[in-house]
């Protein structure tokens, strides 16, 4: 269908190195898309952008930590300048290392979860702001998680993903005059190299697989998808919302 077609557009992606950030690079880049690839590891991105450039869009490698405010600024301006515009923000570098009960978690490691899953978008749509109201019809994407509603020994992670919902609905209500639209795409359970100790597991993956309806793990191309949705003109009306890509997990909250 024409309205999910991508072609023109410019995507800039955090998180692209691997798993669900790798997966929307791809397939925006399916979807006829340019993209502005953006982590740590620029061995990395470079993979992932021989894989963009075979599919014959253009692929801008950009090494950055995302914690660390000076940089995403710089980034982000150099990511419009290669593409010649971004009109598709996605806010997917996260994660959590860790579980601990909250009684026995360090402020340090609280610290540390926020600035890699909420204060890095933050950042990300701050240094954009500009650049985008201006230029309306654009699309932001945050990335969260299931774990926004509530999950036990992960405080800070679910903490930072409940404000990155909170910040897209903000930034969603704040940016709808422009034409600028803000979803977050919460993931369930998804097979990533993050947690393949978990998925691989036989007994572990087996429990995990219980709480989700459809009694699998999500793929990343899974997330993907609904996020070429989110960016595309199908989803042109749409704005402010959490879509749940969870297996049907939080149906049953």
């Amino acid at each position: 269908m024409q309205a999910f077609d991508l072609s023109g557009r410019k995507a800039f992606i955090t998180g692209a190195s691997r798993g669900i950030g790798r997966a929307i690079a791809l397939a925006y880049a399916e979807a006829g898309a340019d993209v502005a690839l953006v982590s740590r590891s620029a061995e990395s991105l470079a993979e992932v952008a021989s894989e963009v450039k075979a599919l014959g869009r253009q692929a801008a490698v950009i090494p950055c930590d995302v914690t660390d405010r000076e940089a995403v600024a710089a980034a982000v301006q150099r990511g419009i300048e290669e593409l010649g515009h971004v009109d598709i923000v996605v806010n997917n570098a996260g994660g959590s290392n860790f579980l601990v009960p909250f009684k026995d978690l360090r402020l340090s490691g609280w610290d540390k979860l926020m600035r890699l899953n909420l204060d890095s978008a933050m950042s990300v749509c701050h240094a954009f702001a500009p650049h985008l109201t201006e230029r309306g019809t654009a699309s932001v994407i945050n990335v969260a998680s299931v774990a926004a509603k509530g999950a036990p020994l992960l405080a800070a992670y679910a903490a930072a993903k409940a404000g990155l919902v909170a910040l897209t609905k903000t930034l969603a209500l704040e940016w709808a005059e422009s034409g600028v639209r803000v979803n977050a795409l919460c993931p369930g359970w998804t097979a990533t190299d993050l947690n393949r100790g978990l998925w691989e597991d036989e007994n572990a993956g087996r429990a995990t697989v219980q709480t989700v309806p459809m009694r699998r793990w999500g793929t990343p191309e899974e997330m993907a998808h609904p996020a070429v949705f989110l960016a595309s003109t199908a989803s042109a009306y749409i704005t402010g919302q959490v879509l749940f890509v969870d297996g049907g997990a939080t149906a049953m909250s």
